[in-house]
């Protein structure tokens, strides 16, 4: 049977490793966390436990079953703290898998180099946030930071939290902020109700096959109602203001586009807000290994869950936003795929089956949640779009009209936008969204779109890193252990 090596060990990759091992492969699943679960299972380290976990995360029960069955496996080698830097491939499949062991910033990581016969990528998303004027005020947290900091410390962000953004995600965030003992001011969602009904009304029998959402949605009103949220549609921060940290957020309604609408302008006091517009897919690993994407950014897969490289599969939130069901699926038929298995076989009827239904899912919530254009109507020339480099909106407007806007490489190094410590994780997106709608000969103004992202001229791409994550020189010259 062949060796598999699994990275990412959320649920997408629990599930491959599961899957695979059953079918007899031998296992290695890596994790840049020092605890299994990913995002979506974020916990307390068992030296603090939480009293009553298994209430504060949806699954929690699977979550559990998987860790435990993996943990004591003989066949499944599980390294906590992997960092995969590099990947490469040989004859159009998986080589050498480079990585380094250690705390992420520490010193005497030790390296790494792995050979399978087969490659899962299961490396998840990361949430996104569109830039306003003073959104790099402290005391302003992404969707998934205000999350974490909830699941995995139980640390309150502030006494007085507005949230708002786009997507159900939002739910789940204020549910968490309340059991820290936050006051939740309200939930802002930048879609209106008739793009609501648009995604999520057409064919609504085919709701019933996932109706375990319906259940947690029926939670998250409940939680709504006992702590009287407000839950208000069309509404976005367009602003945020205070002097050591923010003070005052502005939220404005705004149009089918999510342009703002002027005179709807009120000003709300807070100690923190947080802000969430969906979530990107972490490409950096798959671009390495030579994956194709689709036109809507993501990993391509066939049937199998294998990618355009044979023998490297893709499961989870890269190959779509989809939720923990779709990615506990899609690692299932991947694993079992990857050891050798076929789709054809009785024991993927289930996951194939639960695949389908939350493809769909996943469809609607595009539909009704996707970011439309107009936000950047909001956007001032001192508005900071890159926080690494505090590069301001009017800086990179500027490096487009000197550079002619057409390559984002030059856009890069003129401006500085995405070269800082995060490496454009936070707004590669934004400054290709901006430089499509600012590169000379470009149509559409805010409130159209060409589609997902329209890519620079030169096809460069903020996910291609030939090195995936931050290295020392002196682990990048030393001999793997």
């Amino acid at each position: 049977m062949p060796d598999v090596l699994i990275i990412g060990a959320g649920p997408a990759g629990l599930s491959a490793a599961r899957a695979a091992r059953r079918l007899g492969a031998a296992v290695t699943l890596l994790d840049s966390s020092d605890e299994l679960g990913g995002q979506y299972w974020r916990h307390l380290p068992p030296s603090r436990p939480s009293e009553r976990e298994s209430v504060l995360h949806h699954g929690w029960a699977t979550f559990t079953a998987l860790r435990s069955e993996l943990e004591t496996d003989d066949g499944c080698t599980i390294i906590r703290g992997a960092s995969v830097w590099a990947i490469e491939t040989r004859d159009g499949r998986p080589g050498a898998v480079f990585a380094v062991i250690g705390e992420p910033d520490g010193a005497g990581r030790s390296q790494r180099v792995f050979e399978p016969d087969a490659l899962v990528l299961a490396t998840g998303a990361h949430d996104r946030t569109l830039p306003f004027p003073g959104w790099d005020l402290p005391g302003v947290f992404t969707a998934g930071a205000a999350q974490a900091l909830a699941k995995g410390e139980r640390v309150a962000i502030g006494s007085r939290v507005l949230v708002a953004g786009a997507g159900p995600f939002l739910l789940p965030v204020a549910a968490s902020l309340v059991a820290t003992g936050s006051t939740v001011i309200g939930v802002y969602e930048a879609n209106r109700t008739k793009s609501l009904l648009a995604g999520w009304l057409p064919k609504p029998w085919q709701l019933l096959r996932a109706a375990k959402k319906g259940t947690e949605l029926a939670g998250y009103v409940l939680n709504h109602l006992q702590h009287r949220i407000p839950y208000r549609l069309g509404v976005a921060v367009v602003r945020a203001d205070g002097t050591d940290r923010v003070e005052t957020v502005t939220i404005a309604r705004v149009d089918a586009s999510w342009a703002p609408i002027p005179g709807t302008e009120q000003t709300i006091a807070v100690d923190a807000v947080c802000v969430g517009h969906g979530f990107t897919p972490r490409l950096e690993l798959a671009l390495a290994a030579g994956c194709a994407l689709g036109a809507d950014d993501f990993v391509t897969v066939d049937e199998g869950q294998q990618t355009s490289v044979s023998s490297v599969y893709a499961a989870g939130e890269i190959t779509g936003i989809g939720g923990v069901d779709l990615a506990l699926a899609e690692g299932e038929i991947a694993g079992h795929v990857a050891a050798g298995g076929s789709v054809l076989d009785a024991r993927l009827a289930s996951a194939l089956a639960h695949r389908r239904t939350y493809l769909a899912f996943a469809d609607r919530i595009e539909n009704a949640h996707g970011i439309e254009t107009g936000w950047q109507g909001w956007l001032t020339d001192d508005t900071v779009v890159c926080r690494c480099e505090e590069v301001s909106y009017g800086d990179l407007c500027g490096a487009v009209a000197a550079t002619g806007g057409a390559s984002l490489r030059s856009v890069k190094l003129s401006s500085r936008a995405g070269l800082g410590i995060c490496q454009g994780r936070v707004c590669g997106r934004t400054v290709e969204e901006l430089l499509s709608t600012l590169s000379p000969g470009h149509s559409d103004g805010p409130g159209h779109s060409d589609g997902p992202r329209s890519a620079a001229a030169d096809r460069v791409r903020t996910d291609r890193r030939p090195i995936a994550v931050p290295l020392r020189l002196g682990e990048l010259a030393a001999e793997p252990g």
